[in-house]
């Protein structure tokens, strides 16, 4: 259904280093630097024929997150989940809700842990027992 989420990103450098350390918990490979034909700072990370990017926002007002939205990252396991959020943690970012960790839901048992990006973006490492 989706072909790739992108945010943005104050100090683009800053926040690849943030993503760098949290998508490789996931898989993820080396960041593809881009840069726009207005001179904008992009970066691409791409696994699993997903993409999820960090801009510099191309009207050159301050990057903020969404109010009410989550970006959930698939993960293969608990321990994944509590990874990605101590990536997260280490590199800038900040934890949030509840410590990494199982939740009860209607759907089932899921491991959740939730961090927000160096601008604020809200993040979800998110593993379903089977």
């Amino acid at each position: 259904m989706f072909n790739h989420i992108m945010v943005g990103a104050t100090d683009i450098e800053k926040s690849k280093t943030f993503y760098d350390a949290v998508l490789a918990t996931l898989g993820a490979g080396e960041a593809m630097r881009n840069v726009s034909p207005t001179g904008h700072v992009r970066y691409f990370y791409r696994h699993d024929g997903n993409t999820f990017g960090i801009t510099e926002p191309i009207n050159d007002e301050p990057a903020s997150c969404a109010n009410g939205a989550t970006i959930g990252f698939k993960c293969d396991s608990p321990e994944q989940v509590k990874a990605f959020h101590d990536a997260g943690v280490a590199h800038g970012g900040t934890s949030i809700e509840d410590a990494p960790g199982p939740r009860s839901t209607s759907m089932g048992t899921m491991h959740l842990s939730y961090v927000r990006d160096p601008d604020g973006n809200k993040l979800c490492g998110l593993y379903r027992e089977k």
